[in-house]
């Protein structure tokens, strides 16, 4: 069983920047593959970032690709998401998600442990 909890989330303008974080515990960090994923109030939960495992290979939302960066590192057991360039449809809770096959895909049936997430709010 893998406990994750999700920090860095806050209020921020349009333009703005911020660093969410995921740390976790309970299993053998170095084998999950992570990702991170957002709802926004009446919307469906939608993936916006992954990674596989040793690091080497990331996946992005084609919406935040060139903002955001997702990374890892293994001896802290955390990962993070960078987010440059906010918009106020980057506003929503963003969880982070543990998948015990480590490859760090985009579909949410890949990834067994979530978080109970973090709220980013984006003021235009």
């Amino acid at each position: 069983q893998a406990k994750l909890v999700e920090s860095g989330g806050g209020l921020v303008q349009a333009g703005g920047s911020l660093r969410l974080s995921c740390a976790v515990s309970g299993r053998a960090f170095n084998s999950l593959g992570m990702g991170w994923f957002r709802q926004a109030p009446g919307k469906e939960r939608e993936f916006v970032a992954a990674i596989s495992w040793e690091g080497r290979r990331t996946n992005y939302q084609d919406s935040v690709k060139g903002r955001f960066t997702i990374s890892r590192d293994n001896a802290k057991n955390t990962v993070y998401l960078q987010m440059n360039s906010l918009e106020p449809e980057d506003t929503a809770v963003y969880s982070c998600a543990a998948g015990p096959w480590g490859t760090g895909g985009h579909l949410q049936v890949e990834y067994e442990y979530w978080g109970q997430g973090t709220q980013v709010t984006v003021s235009s």
